[in-house]
């Protein structure tokens, strides 16, 4: 009979993982079987679930398969997001389609969220229980802090990782992964640790990319992933803090989508196809995908200030991007304006309207800042979810690209200036903003990941044999 000795100091993490793995091992005693990686590469998504065919990491028992040394196939890339927040599937979809421009053929790309769709209670309901903490913002203040220490994070997601991992195996099984890429702060831990109990940590490239422009949550930093894309040089440095090593460190910015990013645009030209006032100077006001934050106050102002009383006449127009929010667009709609005022849903071609504008309003939302930072906006932030979006405030108007005024008047007053008096001054944070901005991020990541891949070489995807320590003592 073989032992297992714990080690005196072993973790919390470890005594929960080990705990509850010694009674998954008495329940699935007769599933013990030897687990492999690799197999037919591009093989159909659909009838890898099957119990009774090897799947992913599973072959018959005692063999090995050798992949042709050398050979070309197509890799999978599995993209893990959560819809907490619009701006983790953006940046999942902007590096899915930077993969395709790039490479073809070369990588097959799955954008999945696999706590909602292959693990249990609170994993699969974090996006509705997300929106219902944004909402009264001072719960997510003290779920974000309260979770922040690295003894509650580890305890909670170990005890989740012991309960869900073979939900979340079967999961990746499906998707076969060459490689893995996290753009949530809960998206790294549980795959990782999957990955370390079959023994591939080493065969699967494995990265995150922070979303979070500045203040980020601690669970984004795991030393097991072969790099950490961070999007700021304040990102970098915690980074290192939190025990990550340099080499594992690149710092390309945050990723948009390629046709944000590679839009050749002409203001004039632009505000003809959306018929805008074409001498007018234009401001835009967003309030994220759900129009939150103080959109309706703001519009109202700015209708006011944007009027000039003694000429009679606008010095201004505003687009007002409503989001889902069809209440606030309703209302706005029906409201009479002094001014040019176009509302708008929820938008798709933002690029074309941040390009026909002058300067945006908007909450601090990373995705957001970084689109109007590539367009050469001067941003003026009215609000921000407390924990994450603290950093991005600072992150703006240290670097001269934009200001922070919660009072719609003042936002507005502001506006006026910009657009009469003060116009050289919104003629140098828009200098400032594209000085900041990085809009070759999301090519840079995908290159530096192909290079991770390329840096294995054939012997990568050479299938082996190892028998599953999910259902041994570690």
């Amino acid at each position: 009979m073989v032992m297992s000795v714990a080690s005196p100091r072993r973790s919390i993490r470890e005594a929960v993982v080990q705990s509850v793995l010694a009674y998954h091992q008495q329940q699935n005693q007769k599933y013990r079987r030897s687990i492999s990686y690799g197999g037919e590469a591009g093989a159909g998504v659909g009838g890898v679930g099957d119990d009774d065919e090897p799947g992913f990491w599973e072959e018959e028992e005692g063999t090995v398969e050798l992949a042709q040394i050398g050979a070309e196939r197509t890799k999978n890339v599995l993209i893990l997001m959560s819809d907490t927040g619009g701006g983790h599937r953006a940046s999942a979809e902007a590096i899915r389609d930077a993969f395709r421009l790039e490479f073809g053929d070369e990588y097959k790309v799955f954008v999945k969220d696999l706590c909602k769709d292959h693990a249990g209670w609170p994993l699969n309901d974090m996006e509705r229980s997300y929106k219902f903490m944004v909402k009264h913002v001072q719960l997510w203040k003290v779920a974000f802090h309260s979770t922040s220490p690295r003894w509650v994070h580890c305890f909670y997601l170990a005890a989740l990782a012991a309960f869900y991992a073979k939900k979340v195996e079967a999961g990746l099984k499906k998707y076969k992964p060459d490689i893995i890429i996290s753009v949530h702060p809960l998206m790294q831990h549980i795959p990782l640790w999957v990955l370390k109990w079959q023994g591939l940590q080493n065969r699967v490239v494995f990265v995150t990319v922070i979303t979070d422009l500045n203040t980020c949550h601690p669970t984004w930093f795991h030393t097991g992933v072969n790099r950490c894309y961070c999007p700021s040089e304040e990102v970098s440095k915690r980074a290192l803090l939190e025990g990550l090593e340099p080499s594992q460190v690149r710092i390309f910015g945050l990723p948009i989508r390629p046709s944000f990013c590679r839009a050749v645009l002409v203001k004039d030209a632009l505000r003809r196809e959306l018929q805008l006032d074409p001498e007018l100077p234009a401001v835009l006001l967003m309030g994220g995908g759900e129009g939150m934050g103080p959109v309706k106050k703001t519009a109202k102002a700015l209708g006011e200030s944007l009027f000039d009383k003694e000429s009679g006449k606008p010095i201004g127009q505003l687009i007002v991007i409503c989001g889902r929010n069809k209440t606030l667009s309703s209302t706005l709609e029906a409201s009479q304006w002094k001014i040019p005022v176009k509302i708008r849903g929820f938008e798709t071609q933002m690029e074309k309207w941040m390009g026909a504008c002058d300067c945006i309003i908007t909450k601090a939302g990373p995705g957001t800042i970084a689109e109007a930072l590539i367009r050469g906006l001067p941003i003026i932030l009215n609000d921000f979810i407390p924990g994450q979006e603290v950093g991005n405030v600072p992150y703006v108007v240290d670097n001269g690209a934009g200001v922070f005024s919660k009072s719609s008047k003042e936002t507005a007053r502001l506006v006026a200036r910009w657009f009469g008096p003060d116009s050289e001054e919104l003629r140098k944070m828009s200098e400032n903003a594209l000085k900041l901005a990085q809009p070759d991020a999301v090519f840079d990541i995908v290159k530096d990941i192909h290079e991770l891949t390329q840096q294995q070489g054939p012997m990568s995807h050479i299938s082996y044999t190892i028998t599953s320590s999910f259902y041994q003592p570690m």
